[in-house]
């Protein structure tokens, strides 16, 4: 037997059982207002003179836009200038610093050097050995290693650069 003929055997409904429910009425508590609505015929209506393509500043937003154009302009401008400034004084140092390395003697550039890769390593040394003793009392973190490492950097860094400097003094000379 087949699903219709089982369906077709069973108690047979009334027309308002087989019909669809009939959809929930809404009731509105609240009238349609029409005060958003605007009027043509009220003065809040504005009209736009007839020479309005012809101005340069058709919007206040473009006026708005146009001054901060003009103030980002001055503003790279004087940029510009400070930049030009601040080149003069950088290349002044720095051919002071090279001249002041270029003028040591060769005894003094290595004694120097020594010196440089004696504080180095010194410095190391030190900043290893305390890191050893905060590793043995179970003190050693993230903090402890970051300050050592950013020493280093900065060491690094001041090494790297006062290193160019006696390079380009040496090479200066010869």
């Amino acid at each position: 037997m087949s699903y219709a003929a089982a369906v077709a055997s069973g108690p047979k409904q009334t027309p308002e059982e087989a019909a669809a429910p009939q959809p929930p009425e809404i009731l509105s508590s609240q009238s349609a207002s029409t005060s958003s609505l605007v009027d043509v015929d009220t003065p809040s209506v504005r009209t736009v003179p007839s020479d309005f393509m012809e101005q340069d500043v058709q919007t206040e937003t473009q006026a708005a836009r146009q001054e901060l154009e003009d103030a980002a302009e001055r503003a790279r401008a004087e940029a510009a200038l400070a930049k030009k400034k601040g080149s003069g004084k950088a290349r002044k140092t720095d051919s002071i610093l090279t001249k002041w390395f270029s003028d040591l003697s060769d005894g003094a550039s290595t004694a120097l050097v020594a010196s440089n890769l004696a504080a180095v390593v010194g410095l190391s040394a030190f900043l290893g050995y305390k890191a050893w003793g905060l590793y043995e009392r179970g003190r050693l973190g993230w903090k402890s290693v970051g300050i050592g490492a950013g020493i280093i950097t900065g060491v690094g860094i001041v090494e790297g650069i006062l290193g160019r400097y006696l390079y380009k003094g040496k090479k200066k000379q010869s």
